[in-house]
């Protein structure tokens, strides 16, 4: 009689399904089509499309020669999502439409690039109403025996309720991907980390307030005690590893030994922070932290966790990976996208602790039911691991041990994505419902904590809270009307501190327009006098003024982080002050020599192993480079005016000097 019901309600369902309105759709680009296009330098293509509602999108644009931003706006130029995945190869975008009416497809060139690139329309489709069949749509580019692909698994009350598998573990030898298949997490391996921690110190062997140096005593004095709790929650003051190696010439997939990161991190002659003073994301600390439980158990950190985390919890496909070279019985291939086709990809080098973690969806399912249960560890430790912590100025943190904390829409969230070489991860746990979402791929472009997101909506989303307009980045101004006055004093550029990203803002027709080199512009909705949001993105700025009306700073609020902007005068050197910069430097903490050397008007950095860097002036004695290896370089000169120095930034790393010779 059950399964006679069960049949009849799947049929009512299928007939409800097809008695939905047919879709219709028009625009400038054909589903199937392959469109050319060359892009110049700040110029984007566009495109338009005439969609139905609740209509889901998915198209694909090889970057032939130009590395491209593909955004979508709606009729009045809100932002409804952006693309920017690899720098070579199909730049894939899915999209979600919700309202009927036109829209408008951008295909921007990143930064300064220009070349061309082909762009096709494959999908345009009804959004999955069915669950099951929203992460089968989600899934649709990572599908097929000739793409690298994923898993998709949904928890609930302990159990593994929805679980399905897409596309290839291994192109080489033809091997599908299946919900068994054990594949690399990245970072979403350091709450596991954090966990062995706080079992040690329930043993009595450390404590989270101990001296970091306790327990790795060759660690140089700094000046200031580091905790292991300021490794834990990346409030450490220390470099972060694959920040600064790329520094060196190192590439993502040369050989690095444990050894090397702690003789690394040896050389550094003073903190970028003190400990608590501000939270920055640090692979460096979570290797110390395995190095710490090798150190206090005898034990190797992989078989540590296998004996006193993953046997308790019944994760028996789950093992550290300490060597990319180690053989792991099924597990899945790395895959990159370049514009020559998809390539193997290792995976990084001695990053247990921080990643190198494999499991499957089963093991999943069994680590976030001890977040219920907390059958191994107990009800303190769980709550210990899931606790932000305050920084120095009394703010709440949004990153507790391992593990991120924050709420979407409406529902409490643990949170962690992970990316290796290739490997792309995302955990989503909801407390309050005892529910999750894990969805893993070998796809280097997979958008993991996207697609997640989307299926935890399809699953749970009748019970969460409505989106309201401005966390779609609708934001009211109907009732701010900021002087213009104020909008002249904040206008001009400002430069993103230690990071060589330039952010301009332009008043045009009365309204504050922001624009980033090479990316689409965007309007400034005023929420205050001096206070912004973005059109179309969750992100807004403060501009502060001295006492003369001049802008002294602005701070860019995104993602529970705050970054300060710094407004400078635009400048432009001198053939002969680039001359005076030319030399050889040498940084003793890197143990590196870099070569600045001036060609034709442009001065470049020359590194070992690595291609040449352009360098380009934001303010005196400043320049950008490039985003990955170095993104701000900063002249040091004499009493006399001599070049003498210089430091180079790359995001988590900062300050490194090198000195001319």
């Amino acid at each position: 009689m059950k399964a006679l019901t069960a049949l009849l309600l799947a049929a009512l369902f299928i007939t409800a399904c097809t008695m939905r309105e047919p879709l219709t759709y028009s625009g400038e680009l054909e589903i199937g089509e392959i469109v050319e296009g060359e892009l110049e330098t700040e110029t984007p293509d566009t495109f338009r499309l005439n969609l139905d509602a609740d209509t889901y999108i998915l198209g694909v644009v090889d970057q032939i020669s130009v590395d491209v931003v593909v955004t979508l706006y709606d009729s009045t130029g809100n932002n409804l999502g952006r693309f920017d995945g690899p720098g070579e190869g199909p730049e894939i975008f899915q999209f979600e439409i919700d309202d009927a009416g036109e829209y408008l497809l951008e295909v921007a060139p990143f930064e300064d690039d220009s070349g061309s690139y082909t762009i096709e329309l494959k999908v345009v489709e009804p959004i999955a109403e069915d669950p099951e069949k929203r992460a089968d749509q989600l899934f649709t580019p990572y599908a097929g025996n000739d793409v690298p692909g994923g898993v998709i698994g949904v928890m609930r009350d302990g159990k593994l309720i929805f679980s399905k598998a897409y596309g290839m573990a291994n192109l080489s030898h033809n091997i599908a991907f299946t919900v068994n298949t054990p594949s690399n997490i990245g970072s979403v391996s350091k709450q596991f980390t954090a966990f062995s921690i706080l079992l040690l110190e329930q043993q009595g062997k450390l404590s989270l307030d101990d001296d970091v140096r306790k327990h790795i005593p060759e660690l140089p004095d700094l000046g200031e005690v580091i905790t292991i709790n300021n490794l834990l929650n990346h409030t450490n003051g220390l470099r972060e590893v694959y920040n600064l190696m790329p520094m060196t010439g190192w590439k993502g997939e040369d050989q690095l030994r444990r050894e090397e990161i702690i003789q690394m991190l040896m050389r550094q002659k003073e903190l970028q922070a003190s400990p608590g003073e501000e939270y920055n994301y640090n692979n460096s600390a979570f290797i110390m932290l395995a190095e710490i439980v090798k150190r206090k158990t005898d034990t190797g950190f992989p078989e540590w966790m296998k004996q006193n985390v993953f046997d308790p919890l019944g994760m028996y496909s789950t093992v550290v990976r300490t060597d990319p070279r180690t053989i792991i019985p099924n597990a899945s291939q790395g895959y990159a996208i370049t514009n020559t086709g998809i390539k193997e990809a290792g995976d990084l080098d001695a990053s247990f602790g921080a990643g190198g973690i494999y499991t499957t969806m089963g093991d999943f399912n069994s680590w976030l039911k001890n977040f219920h249960d907390a059958s191994v560890g107990g009800e303190d430790l769980i709550t210990r691991l899931v606790t932000p912590d305050t920084l120095n100025n009394g703010d709440t943190m949004t990153y507790a041990l391992g593990i991120g904390v924050g709420e979407f829409r409406g529902l409490k969230m643990y949170s962690h994505g992970g990316a290796d070489i290739a490997h792309r991860a995302m955990l989503v746990y909801f407390p309050e419902i005892n529910a999750g979402v894990a969805s893993l791929s070998n796809h280097a472009g997979f958008p993991a904590g996207r697609i997640a997101f989307a299926v935890a909506e399809a699953f749970f989303g009748d019970e969460m809270e409505e989106e309201d307009e401005e966390s779609k980045g609708e934001v009211d101004s109907t009732e701010v009307v900021v002087p213009e006055k104020l909008l002249k004093a904040y206008a001009g550029k400002y430069k993103l501190a230690n990071l060589g990203v330039v952010l301009e803002y332009n008043l045009k027709e009365g309204v504050l327009i922001s624009s980033v080199e090479g990316q689409p512009d965007i309007v400034m909705i005023p929420e205050s006098d001096s206070v912004f949001g973005y059109k179309g993105v969750e992100a807004s700025v403060k501009f502060n003024l001295n006492n003369d009306g001049k802008a002294i700073n602005a701070v860019h609020s995104q993602g529970g982080t705050d970054y300060e902007l710094i407004p400078f005068a635009p400048y432009e050197p001198t053939i002969d002050e680039l001359k005076a910069l030319e030399g050889r430097f040498f940084c003793e903490e890197l143990e590196t020599y870099y070569t600045l050397e001036l060609q034709d008007s442009t001065m470049m950095l020359h590194i070992k192993n690595t291609k040449e860097i352009k360098l380009s002036p934001i303010e005196e004695n400043t320049f950008k480079g490039d985003v990955f290896f170095i993104s701000e370089l900063v002249i040091l000169k004499d009493d006399g005016g001599e070049v003498k120095a210089f430091t180079v930034s790359n995001g988590r790393t900062r300050g490194i000097y090198f000195e001319k010779k």
